[in-house]
This record gives structure tokens, sequence and C-alpha cells, in this order.
């Protein structure tokens, strides 16, 4: 009988698709009657825009337009809305005279998952309808009254998030998910998706996979469940924009294994989360760290929180636990407690190095961290911590550096009292330009230390510090030798002068930092900033490229947030004592991106020693090198500074000459020197001038112009240790050249010059007319190869009027010639030859005879 019975339910459906297929029955008269049927599936109002029959390749139907109105208290936008829905007829249904879908397939459909005012998700009263309703499992074997869960799929899917009638930033993109009921009390159902927000442009946020059952239960609280999701091929930058709305600046690929089991209301979670090759992402150097933890915990959908709460990450021989009960994110309620359990220091100096820049490569740390910690919050109340720990047998190297600190037991303890240290009226009257005593952040944080940290000889200072989730401080009080602490500061990656120093110092620093970039924004990631005071007593720093240290008796430096200030400054450069004070912006990044200004004096200022600091000569090399390079290592210092000032002398001395009461400003820009408004009483006379040198260029140019009026002749006479010439003289100049010693020799330019008064006891035009007086002698004269060419100048004198032409040498050789004006007479033009010293004076015009030299003076 079952053979026959089979036979005839086959051959019943075999004829009711021919039939179906010879008389194609309109299928907008089933329309109603398939709205009907989902919509009482569902529990919600169904729209279907219009319905096709098909038959092949199996029997079913076409739907346009279908749209799943949600409850109002949810809001009024569609829980779902498909533009093509295929729906698969049961054929053994057919039999029985209904309309039974076994499988529902929606081609980019959108899915609206909404959390009411209420506390509950729109999806809860559709789960809660399918667990009270008798259906058949989705892959029934047999035909029975009861109609089957169909099987429902969705490819290319958007699932978006409304809380109330607000829309949220987050979804799921290109969603494909599947659902079904399994057996007889149980159903399935499977997700791929791309998280995704609106308002952001992201990319690499991973893909989501979530596989789950849950069974029939009298209440969706106790509903049996058991999921596992996996986000998987996530990059850390792009999480934390996904999540807090900007990049963080943080690099890695981001793993997360949940798996959940139980019931809403008594839910056991596990999780694994691992980041590969984490670090900042301005850091690509480096070995590879991987961060992972392992956590276990169980909900409750009741109080929303985690209670038995235990996450473990290993580090090394150690590791790092938390346990205790927790509330979900944002609700401010949780009692924790952190263990750390002999966890290597080299460890946290890993994560270190690939979350703050400028560490070096081969730091290497040594000791063990240990401690308990308590963090208890109630809601709304004051958060309570507590907590102690050490870092045993703390060292730190690096060799790169030369540099080594420790062995030290840093203790440390946590704490969200806000502190700082009492500062007296005396302590604060002399202090008043230094940096504020450091003082403790609100909230919870860790504060280490005191420990002393012997650098060099010196006993060293002493530091304390705290930090917390946002950034770091710390405070360094006391002696230093200033090279090994510059070094120090390197391996620790803090700002530090990149020259060889040697002397002390009376330090008191204080250090602030962040672990993130400002505002959030990758971008913003700044270095620490040091500020505070330090006293430099016998300090000799080696300038680069510069022909000797600079040695600093003493100095008073502040490091102000947005400046260095060098006050009280005595120190010795080109063998010259110099004194005053320089204020260098900070946050430039480089010597050449801000200029620094400065004010200094000196007693007396040597022109040719300065310029060979300035500006040394290469040193000699031994004959086994004299095929390399010439150009030296390095690029030197002065050639990249900028700055600018006022430098004032006693004495300038330059060539033998010497300028007293000397003042000018002073501009190093680069590589490049000026020397504006230089004022100096010279020679019985006022100079102004202005003085340009490119160091940067090969030979270095020096080019300069200015004036110098009220001379003393005679003392230029004495200057040249003979008493050539007396008299007042104003002159002007343009000149140019190279700068080496030999620079008069070699420059070129223009003399403007005005004697009066005065007299040249070498020469003498005639016997009887002694010595050569001049009334005025005026005119131009051109630098060149030497040597001084003057064309047409005038010369007034007791003997008349004259037109000068000739040449002057710096050796001080003469080749001159007077035409008298007007001319004719006995003596029209005189020729001048010989030396300054022994000049030789010959008659052109009438009867040559040689003018005599006037005699020496008896000695």
């Amino acid at each position: 009988m079952k053979f026959f019975s089979s036979k005839w339910r086959i051959a019943a459906v075999a004829a009711l698709i021919l039939l179906l297929f010879l008389l194609r029955p309109g299928a907008s008269r089933l329309k109603s009657r398939i709205v009907s049927s989902i919509s009482a599936a569902v529990g919600r109002p169904v729209d279907i825009g219009s319905v096709h029959l098909r038959l092949l390749p199996r029997p079913g139907f076409d739907l346009k337009n279908l749209v799943v109105y949600d409850d109002p208290a949810f809001g009024a936008e569609p829980m779902l809305r498909a533009n093509e829905v295929t729906a698969d007829l049961r054929l053994t249904s057919l039999v029985r005279g209904r309309l039974e879908i076994a499988r529902l397939d929606l081609a980019d459909p959108s899915l609206n998952l909404v959390h009411g005012a209420n506390g509950r998700w729109n999806l809860e009263a559709l789960l809660e309808r399918t667990a009270h309703t008798p259906l058949a499992p989705t892959g029934k074997a047999k035909s029975e009254p009861r109609p089957g869960f169909p099987y429902i799929e969705a490819t290319s899917a958007r699932i978006n998030f409304k809380n109330g009638p607000e829309k949220k930033p987050y979804a799921l993109t290109n969603a494909d998910f599947s659902l079904w009921q399994d057996s007889e009390n149980a159903w399935g159902v499977r997700l791929k998706a791309q998280p995704f927000r609106t308002d952001l442009n992201l990319n690499d946020t991973g893909t989501l996979l979530v596989n789950g059952t849950w069974q029939r239960a009298a209440t969706l609280g106790d509903t049996p469940l058991q999921f596992s999701m996996e986000w998987s091929r996530a990059q850390l930058g792009q999480l934390t924009k996904f999540f807090m709305g900007n990049d963080q600046g943080w690099r890695g690929g981001v793993q997360v294994d949940v798996s959940l089991t139980g019931t809403p209301a008594k839910l056991r979670v596990t999780s694994n989360t691992s980041v590969q090759d984490f670090r900042r992402y301005d850091i690509a150097s480096g070995q590879p760290l991987r961060l992972a933890s392992h956590c276990e915990g169980q909900y409750s959908s009741a109080n929303h929180a985690f209670h038995e709460l235990l996450c473990t990450a290993p580090v090394g021989s150690g590791a790092i636990t938390l346990k205790g009960d927790m509330g979900l994110p944002g609700s401010g309620s949780y009692e924790l407690v952190l263990m750390a359990d002999d966890v290597p220091a080299s460890a946290a100096m890993a994560l270190a190095q690939r979350a703050k820049k400028n560490l070096p490569e081969d730091l290497v740390a040594g000791g063990t961290v240990s401690g308990n910690f308590t963090l208890e919050r109630k809601k709304a109340a004051q958060v309570r911590v507590k907590g102690r720990g050490e870092i045993a047998d703390f060292r730190l190297a690096s060799a790169a550096n030369k540099a080594e600190i420790g062995p030290e037991t840093i203790p440390f303890v946590l704490t969200n009292r806000s502190s700082g240290g009492v500062t007296s009226r005396r302590t604060r009257r002399t202090r008043r330009n230094a940096a504020p005593e450091m003082r403790f952040p609100e909230g919870a944080h860790v504060e280490f230390g005191p420990f002393p940290i012997a650098i060099g000889r010196v006993a060293g200072p002493t530091t304390r510090g705290w930090a917390n989730r946002a950034g770091y401080g710390l405070s360094v009080t006391g002696e230093a030798e200033t090279a090994k602490a510059l070094r120090v500061a390197r391996m620790l990656g803090l700002p530090a002068l990149q020259a060889t120093t040697e002397g002390t110092a009376q330090v008191d620093l204080q250090v602030m930092g962040s672990w993130a970039g400002r505002n959030g924004a990758a971008s913003g990631f700044s270095g620490p900033q040091v500020t505070g005071t330090a006293k430099l007593r016998n300090v000799r720093i080696a300038v680069r490229g510069a022909g000797g240290a600079v040695e600093i008796s003493s100095a008073d430096l502040q490091l102000a947030p947005d400046a260095v200030r060098i006050e009280k400054l005595s120190a010795k450069a080109a063998d010259t004592s110099w004194a005053g004070s320089i204020v260098m912006p900070r946050g430039c990044g480089t010597p050449d991106a801000c200029q620094a200004h400065f004010s200094l004096s000196a007693n007396q200022i040597a022109l040719g020693e300065l310029r060979d600091w300035v500006s040394p000569r290469p040193k000699a090399r031994p004959w086994y090198r004299v095929l390399e390079s010439n150009a030296q290592a390095g690029t030197s210092f002065l050639a990249s500074v900028r700055a600018s000032g006022r430098v004032t002398t006693q004495q300038l001395l330059a060539q033998g000459l010497a300028a007293t009461h000397v003042s000018a400003n002073v501009s190093l820009d680069s590589g490049k020197l000026q020397i504006s408004e230089l004022n100096a009483d010279f020679l019985g006379g006022k100079h102004r001038g202005e003085w340009r040198t490119d160091f940067r260029a090969k030979p270095t140019v020096c080019i300069g112009s200015g004036s110098v009026t009220g001379i003393s002749l005679a003392r230029l006479a004495d200057a040249m240790k003979d008493q050539w010439i007396a008299g007042t003289a104003n002159t002007s100049y343009e000149v140019k050249g190279t700068c080496p010693a030999e620079f008069w020799t070699l420059a070129e330019g223009t003399l403007q010059f005005d004697v009066r008064d005065g007299t040249l006891p070498h020469i003498s035009l005639a016997e009887d007319m002694g010595a050569l007086k001049v009334t005025r002698f005026s005119g131009k004269a051109r630098l060149q190869a030497g040597r001084l060419d003057i064309k047409d100048a005038k010369l007034d004198s007791v003997g008349g009027k004259f037109l000068v032409s000739g040449t002057a040498s710096w050796k001080r050789d003469l080749d001159m010639k007077l035409a008298r004006i007007p001319s004719g007479g006995a003596a029209s033009a005189y020729t001048i030859t010989g030396t300054l010293a022994e000049p030789r004076v010959i008659r052109l015009a009438g009867p040559e005879t040689q003018a005599r030299l006037k005699p020496e003076p008896a000695k």
C-alpha cells in the first residue's frame, strides 16, 4: 500500500505541474495568499509589488519590491526591503492544496536592526514568534501537515543599525546570510559581511564570519544558543577609525575569535584576540611584535554585565592577568584586579620601541615587572584604584649610544589622587622663569620612583614620574655629567644635542609625553617635551665644522615649552671670551627651521682668529691617505643654523688695526652671514657699514660696504710703523672678494676718499718747499689685483692744484703722476715712484731735474 500511495503522490504532483504549465493561472490572484503567508510567518505587515509565476527550474514565484514593515514602536522605516525575491514552492505541499515556501532567495536586501527605547531589539519578537510556531524543520524528509520553515538566503545584503529612529553610521555591507530550521527545536544561521561606516571612508576593515544555532525555549532569555564569530584581516588603524571615528595611528593585522554558549541570561563567552606586527604608523623598522590575549567570562543579559571575567596574556616567562566583573563599555561599572607576574622588562621595552619613535633598535632592557592592582567603580561613583609593584633589577643599555643605566629597583603604585610638589615663596622667587613643579594628573595613574640614575662619576639625578592611558611624565633632579646625560637622553628617545660634550650640570627637568596623537589623529603624534632648568658648569662642547670647541664656564639653561633660553652665559670660543644670552625656539624639528636670537658681548675679538674658527682649514693628512677624497665628513653646524642678534666688543682687531666700541647686528642663515649697522670708533673716526659672507661658497665670498668719517691719518701711519702721512680723511668703500687671510690683496671694489689738511712728510716737489702740505685731496680709487688705481683725483696743495693718477699697491709701491692745473710753468707735472717710505719725485716739465727727497730728520 505504501508503494502505491507513494506512486500516487508522485503522479499527482506531476499532473499538477503539467496542469499549471498548460493553464498558467494568474499569479496576481495568488499575491494576497503569498502576502498573508509571509506576514503570518514573520508576524509583521508585508507588501509585495508584483508576483510572477515561475515553473523552471522548479515551480515558484519571482517577487518584486518585497517590504516587511516593522513594529511601530521601533520606527516607521521597514525592517526589510528587497527589490527581487525568488520563492521556491515545496512540491509536496501542492498535493495538499497549500502554498508552502521551501526557499527564499533575497537579492541585495536591506535589513534594519533597531534597538528600542525599551531595551529590546526589533528582531527579538520575530525570534520568539519563530520559537513558538510549530514549524517542521527546513529539510523535513516527508510530507506532513505542518508547514516547513523555509531556507532563507540573502546575497549582497546591507544590514543597518538603528537606535530608535536614529540610524547609526555602523553597518554591514556585502553581507551573505542564511537562516534555516536545523531540527525539530533548533535553528541555524550563517553570516559573512564587511563592517562599514557610512560617515567615513574606510577600507581594510576585514571580514566578519558568524555561525550559530539556537533552540526553542519558553522565553528568549532562556534560549540555548551556540555561536562562533571570527573577525579577520582587519587593519588596526582602520579598526580604531571604525569604532572611534578617527585613525589613532596604530598599525597591525587584527584577528578576533569569539564563541558564545549557554543562554542570553547566562552566556559563556570565550575570546582570543591577537594583533600581528603591532606598531605605530610611522615606525617601520624593528622586529615584528605580536600581541595576544585569551579571555573567558559569563555574560548576563539581565544586568548587561560580564561576571567571572578572566583574561590572560602570556609575556615571555611571565603573564599579565585581568579578572573580575564589569559592565558593557560605556556603563562605567567594573570591579577588576590586574596582576603582572614576572613580566620581563624586555617585553615592555619591545612594546615601547613599536609605540614611541626615535628609540634605538639595539636598546636592551633587563629585569622583571611584578604588581597587583585593583580598579573599582560603581556607575557614577568615583573610580577607586589601588595597588603597588616594582621593576626588580631594572637595566637599560644601548651600545650604539654608549649609554647604560641601572641596575635599579623601581617601585610604583596605582592611585587616583592628584598632587604636586609644594614650592616655597623663596623657591618661587628664584625659579619664577623656570618650568612649574611636576603635578600628577587627575584620575587613575601609576606613580613610580623616586629612584637614582647613576650617570657618570657623580651621584646622578633622582627620577620620579607617572603614567596613565593618555600619557606620561618624568621629573629628573640632581647633578649629572653632560656627556653621559645626553647619551642617556638619546637612548630614551628624547631630543638631545648631537655634539661631544664634557662637564657637569645641575638639572631640574620635567619630561611630558603622550601615547597617542593630538586629538586622536595619526598625524598628531609628537615627541616628548622636556622643560625645566639646568645650571651648566665648566662644560666643553665640540661644534661640528668649527675650528675649536665652545667652553662654557657657567650658564643658566631654561627649557620652556616654546623656547630654550641661555642666560648669564660666560663662555670662550675662537680664543674670545663671550658673555650674554641666547634664545632658541623649540618645536622646529631642524636647526634651520627656526631662528635663534642672541645678545653677546666680548672684551676683544680678533677677526683673524674668529675667521679661522668659523671656517677652519682642512687638517693635514698622512701621505698614505692622499688619494682619499678631501671632502670633510659631515656638514658644518654653522652651515645649517639660523640665528640673529646683537654683538658688542670693546676692541676688534683686524690686520694689525684696532677698532673700539664696536657693535653690530649679526644674522646667520644657513651658512650666510650678514653684519649690519657695524658701528665702531676707528683711527679716531667713526665707522658705519655692512658686511655679508657666504660660507657655503667655495671659496668663501665676503662683500662689504660702508663709510669712515674723521679718520686720523697720523694714527694710520702709526699702525703702519711709518710716519708717511698726517691729516684727517673721510672715506666710503664697496669691496668684494674671497675670504682667506689675503682678502685685501685679492679683493675688488671702489673707494671714495677725501683728505683734509694733510701732510706727506716724505714728498717734496721742490727743494725750497719742504714737505708736501695737502689742503684737500679727494677722488675715487679702484681696488683690484692688490693695488689701488687712482684716476684724475684732485689735489689742492700749497704748491698748486694737481690731477693725480696712478697706482699704489698693498706692498706700498707707488707709480703716480701729478699734472698741474692749469698746465704750464716751470713744473707742470711730476711722477712719484718707489715706496711710501722712500718715494722718488721727478719733475717732467722744464729742465728735467729730479726733485730731491726731503732728508730724513737727524736721529
